[in-house]
């Protein structure tokens, strides 16, 4: 069957999914929508240089335009000055933008060009509507810091901010931002508006314009709560450590602190966001007892359409274990409703989802999930602080929802918050966190299935199983010991087994398991949309954080659609996303990608994307699972947090999401909780995620994560842990068909069974038969035809070559052309990996003074810029270091302007890597 994919409609359903993610703090003094007989005039040097996301594998999409606000606003018909915007083409072009170099190397904000009150002034006479446009940007490997430029303004911003608001009478501040800044410099001068615009995607222009004039009303609400100072979040004194990470504040994040202990240090509480109309919130009716149903009426008051979102939040009974004074329970969103008009909502409820979780027997029943004693009390309005009591209820006795086992507690001795109610009042007093009594190894002994005793190849298929003429036991018995070891073990990056820039192959990785039918599926990055180191455009979502602040799991999912058909398209099985980390402190480097403090939230807006998804066939890997809530050492930080705190907070958001959203696969962490790095947890991947929660998917690690058994050194590439653990797949190797000799050898000393290959490989498989990779072998694939997409936004059919290099390599490229905003791509096969010197070699017949930048990416990373003057025809050679430590590394070179005329490319061998697994360039 064949599948459509209108590109037109995927824009406009992005498109809307950024205006419906816009949060509106602010807008006095008439300041928006815009008056389109106005002239406008917009300062910020970002204005030019739009933020579709932040960088590393949750935004590095190759587009082939980017709409940013400016953008949008000239294609919705606003008047902007002109005057203006040349002046700030004029400077940007005398000072370019800074790419930064590497992994994690980019800067977080650009410099801003200094404002003279004459332009100011000048500007000023044109119109009174200033908007002002501050940008940031976020990725791996590094957190944001309480520095200006950063954080914090620059002195450059604070500067234009104190200018424009001198000379305007109507001054809107955007937050083109992933996540969040102080605004305190920003309030300092009284703005007439302030929204936080995020980072929308390839289209978030156009749907930040639409609410800038008034063709939307602004219906976003914070999925953050934003305090007076950075110091304020409870998480403030414990995050940024090199070795260990203390969450102290336990269940309390967010606004679970603050609701609860700091309503003074709130600027904005969770959930705010303003609109351009008004609306009346009415309760109808609740009834029910386990699933309880709340309906409202909700009514347009104002001038405007819109949209509302109703949100509920629940105060349980303090009790034995304590309780915030706040949870939200149930959120839902109107469709756009008229001025007059009203629209009826039901939110259920159900009440063993609000149990919580005893880790030390306070409430009589140790390790079990519970709903203590007393009274429940529920608010209902638009948002956590000006929610009203809408029903309560008192429970006569503690009831034990579910019970469970001690996991993942931690080992080190540590306090943690406790509150203490006194009448409506709250303090908190803090008390040692329970510690691991679990006997790990007793645990994992006794869950070691059964082998499956070896047959040998008997002819069955993988194909055979999917069809129900044999089963999985069957085929598995044929697998080798080489084979279970191969299929343990992803291929990548750029493995040439699938589709050409992917992070990995997996499932058929070796012609053994080809042989049994057994297809190579692959995984994308990522939560922004699909990361192909190739070259190959792709569509660039709205960052996580703005999807979350949409409130509206129906326009989630229906975003979704379109990308699970986009990865049909380009035959992907994984988008390696949604990213559901915890935002448990404003300075996460990877805050963009994820999307609320709250966790309920978060497992929702997850399980709207996987829905939408598996709708065209394809998945999300949930990640990274779990408490990844600091890029600073994040491949050697233990995160020491107690178990009720990982259970209600760090990964309730992966249970909603298996439990609602059908996860099919889940990455873990770089890092260690409470002392085991989570690639090898046995109570997080086997325990937890399936033995409580139900999963039936295959797990993997992330790219080239560490793994260790308790007590000892983590090391990369080491898989005995990752497999007892049923951590299925370790992420990547750079050829997964060779014999791993420490698998073989752990199975020799009897460290590792068969079993628990043939395990492994089971969920594996499990996985592999769902897929369209799977379908193809068949026969039984859906096509897919893209309509409606420009000229310019697509690719060549043409396949990427591969070139092999034992340390020296010289490429032609005599026929590549040269042309402004254009990339050519190429891929290495290294049989040595290290820091190679790339020589590039041109001629141009330009002026001596002009200037043609040509920037090299390795695995879509910037790795040098070269810039050639004129020539005068001569051929010029020029070079840089770049580091290539995947064995398939895609190399794209990107050309900035034209004028230049390629000669050849050669690759040398500089310094071998001492450890290939120890310095990969790409991480996920």
């Amino acid at each position: 069957m064949e599948k459509i994919l209108d590109w037109e409609k995927y824009l406009a359903k992005a498109a809307e999914t950024v205006s419906e993610g816009i949060v509106m703090l602010k807008n006095d003094n008439g300041a928006l929508p815009l008056d389109m007989n106005e002239t406008v005039s917009v300062f910020g040097r970002i204005q030019l240089h739009y933020y579709k996301s932040g960088t590393g594998s949750g935004g590095m999409v190759n587009v082939s335009k980017v709409t940013g606000i400016v953008d949008g606003m000239l294609e919705a018909g606003v008047k902007i000055n002109e005057e203006l915007l040349e002046i700030y083409r004029k400077w940007d072009e005398e000072n370019p933008f800074e790419q930064g170099d590497g992994w994690g190397g980019e800067p977080w904000s650009q410099k801003e060009m200094p404002l003279d009150d004459s332009i100011v002034e000048a500007a000023a006479a044109n119109g009174s509507r200033a908007i002002v446009i501050i940008g940031r940007t976020a990725g791996e490997e590094q957190d944001a810091k309480t520095e200006p430029g950063s954080y914090l303004l620059s002195e450059l911003e604070i500067d234009m901010l104190r200018k424009v608001r001198k000379h305007f009478s109507k001054v809107i501040v955007l937050l083109n931002v992933g996540s969040l800044i102080d605004i305190n410099n920003i309030n300092s001068i009284s703005p007439d508006a302030l929204l936080y615009v995020w980072q929308g995607g390839m289209t978030g222009g156009t749907g930040t314009a639409a609410v800038l004039t008034g063709k939307v009303s602004p219906s976003g609400k914070l999925p953050d709560t934003i305090a007076s100072e950075i110091s304020d979040y409870p998480s403030d004194a414990y995050f940024g450590g090199k070795d260990r990470d203390v969450y102290a504040e336990d269940i309390y994040v967010g606004y679970r602190w603050f609701e609860t202990f700091a309503k003074e240090k709130v600027l904005y509480p969770f959930g705010f966001g303003l609109s351009y109309t008004s609306f009346d919130i009415e309760p109808i009716s609740i009834s029910g007892e386990k699933e309880l149903m709340f309906a409202f009426k909700v009514t347009n008051t104002g001038k405007y359409p819109g949209k509302e979102v109703v949100q509920i939040y629940i105060c349980k009974p303090q009790g034995k274990l304590g309780q915030p004074a706040r949870e939200l329970c149930g959120f839902e969103k109107t469709r756009e409703l008229k001025p007059g008009e009203s629209q009826n909502i039901t939110i259920s409820v159900n009440m063993e989802k609000l149990a919580s979780y005893d880790d030390f027997g306070a409430s009589g029943y140790q390790y079990c999930w519970v709903l203590e004693d007393g009274e429940y009390v529920f608010y209902a309005g638009t948002d956590v602080r000006s929610a009203n009591k809408v029903y309560s209820f008192v429970q006569d006795k503690t009831i034990v929802v579910e019970k469970c086992s001690q996991a993942m507690a931690p080992v080190t001795v540590f306090e943690r918050v406790k509150p203490q109610k006194h009448g409506e009042a709250y303090s908190f007093i803090m008390e040692k966190a329970p510690l691991s009594s679990v006997d790990e190894d007793k645990r994992y002994t006794e869950g070691i299935p059964d082998e499956i005793k070896y047959t040998g190849d008997k002819g069955i298929k993988l194909k055979d199983v999917k069809s129900g003429k044999n089963t999985m036991k069957e085929f598995i018995a044929q697998l080798s010991d080489n084979a279970l070891s191969s299929i343990v073990r992803g291929e990548g990056m750029g493995s040439p087994r699938v589709t050409p820039g992917t992070a990995s192959a997996f499932g058929g990785v070796s012609d053994e398991l080809a042989g049994f039918g057994i297809p190579a599926c692959c995984c994308s990055d990522g939560p922004s949309g699909m990361r192909l180191d190739c070259g190959t455009k792709a569509f660039s979502l709205p960052n996580g954080t703005l999807i979350a602040s949409t409130f509206n799991r129906e326009l989630v999912r229906d975003l979704f659609i379109f990308t699970g058909t986009e990865m049909k398209a380009n035959k992907v099985d994984c988008l390696l996303g949604p990213g559901m980390n915890i935002h448990r402190h404003p300075l996460n480097g990877r805050n963009f990608e994820y999307f609320s403090e709250d966790p309920y939230l978060t497992g929702q807006i997850a399980a709207a994307e996987l829905n939408g998804l598996h709708e065209m066939g394809v998945t999300g890997t949930v990640k990274h699972c779990c408490a990844n809530n600091q890029e600073t050492n994040r491949h050697f930080l233990d995160s020491v947090v107690s178990e009720r705190a990982l259970r209600e907070i760090y990964l309730k958001g992966f249970e909603i999401a298996v439990k609602e959203g059908g996860a099919k696969t889940i990455m873990t962490t770089y890092g260690s909780v409470n002392g085991l790095w989570t690639a090898g947890s046995y109570d997080l991947n086997t325990v937890i995620l399936r033995n409580e929660w139900g999963f039936k998917g295959f797990t993997m690690t992330d790219w080239w994560a560490n793994v260790n058994f308790r007590g000892n050194e983590p090391k990369r590439s080491y898989y005995v842990p990752m497999i007892r653990a049923q951590n299925d797949v370790y992420m990547v190797c750079s050829d997964s068909a060779g014999v791993d000799k420490d698998i073989i050898s752990a199975l020799e000393m009897g460290v590792l069974s068969r079993a628990e290959l043939q395990r492994n490989a089971a969920n594996i498989l499990g996985f592999v038969m769902t897929t369209d990779a799977m379908k193809r072998i068949i026969g039984e694939a859906d096509t897919v035809k893209i309509i409606n997409r420009a000229d310019s936004e697509e690719d060549s059919n043409e396949p990427v070559i591969f070139y092999d290099i034992d340390k020296y390599l010289k490429i032609d490229l005599s026929g590549v052309k040269c042309v402004k905003g254009q990339n050519h791509a190429f891929a290495l096969t290294l049989k040595e990996p290290g820091w190679y010197n790339v020589t590039v070699t041109a001629s141009s017949t330009q002026s001596p003074l002009a200037q043609i930048p040509l920037t090299i990416f390795g695995m879509g990373t910037p790795c040098g810029t070269l810039t050639w003057n004129g020539t005068d025809g001569k051929p010029v050679s020029l070079s840089c270091e770049i580091p290539l430590f995947s064995r398939f590394s895609a190399i794209r070179l990107y050309f900035a302007q034209n004028g230049l005329a390629l000669h050849d490319i050669v690759f040398e061998l500089v310094k071998a890597a001492e450890n290939m697994d120890l310095a990969f360039a790409s991480e996920d």
